[in-house]
């Protein structure tokens, strides 16, 4: 298994996955896409997994890169037919890539945040064992408001429509931050854009309150994350993986 990673800015990588793909064997390369490194060829890898970022996905004047990615989202799920996982932003890319609208949220959601499997999401393989309540991290203003044809609402939630989705066999979208680490708030903070739309979000009077519950969340984070990396890693076809606690 080779694991190709898109990352929009160096702070959002893969998180707590960077730890089971270790343990499980798997090697991965991550692509830095907002410094212009190139996309190599899609053909020598076996998953693709994007990250999120702080542009939205129909700034292409500003991050013209955003084009020749969301090419090569569309030819990896519907050419390819490999599998793929993406998360916020790569959530976005996905919709978009293959058909789909995003658009700016009515409410911005920043930190632990419920969401609740469909009936879809509940006999979806990707969430065995998960849910059907969902203890969520989000950090996002934009929204997939359009599926593209054929998709499935996996999770949702009263101020986001489509918190996961899933097109074709195995192509998985996670508005929510599923990678959730305890340098998150702290690294991501750091960032402008997301310094700002926490402060807009939360009010800064309440960021501590909101960092002492993510702190207190982080085993349950931990604990969904690696479920679904079985879970998937199964779906895929990987074997001899520890099933997760």
């Amino acid at each position: 298994m080779n694991i190709l990673v898109f990352q929009h800015v160096d702070v959002e990588h893969p998180g707590v996955f960077r730890d089971l793909w270790l343990d499980a064997g798997l090697s991965w390369h991550a692509v830095e896409i907002d410094e212009g490194e190139p996309i190599p060829s899609l053909e020598d890898f076996d998953l693709l997994v994007v990250m999120g970022g702080p542009m939205d996905v129909w700034e292409e004047d500003l991050y013209p890169w955003l084009k020749p990615e969301k090419e090569a989202i569309r030819r990896w799920v519907m050419d390819l037919n490999k599998p793929f996982l993406g998360i916020c932003l790569g959530h976005q890319l996905l919709a978009e890539a293959v058909g789909g609208r995003v658009a700016p949220s009515a409410l911005s959601e920043v930190g632990p945040t419920p969401a609740k499997l469909t009936d879809a999401g509940r006999s979806d393989p990707f969430f065995s064992g998960i849910g059907p309540d969902l203890k969520t991290f989000q950090w996002h203003s934009a929204e997939v408001c359009e599926l593209p044809e054929g998709a499935v609402v996996l999770a949702e939630n009263d101020a986001c429509g489509v918190q996961a989705f899933r097109f074709g066999r195995y192509a998985y979208g996670l508005q929510y931050h599923v990678e959730i680490t305890d340098k998150t708030i702290s690294e991501w903070g750091e960032i402008p854009a997301y310094k700002a739309s926490l402060e807009d979000a939360v009010g800064i009077e309440n960021i501590p309150k909101m960092v002492a519950e993510t702190t207190s969340l982080l085993p349950t984070y931990r604990a969904v994350a690696e479920r679904l990396h079985t879970n998937f890693m199964t779906l895929i076809g990987v074997d001899n993986l520890v099933v997760a606690r």
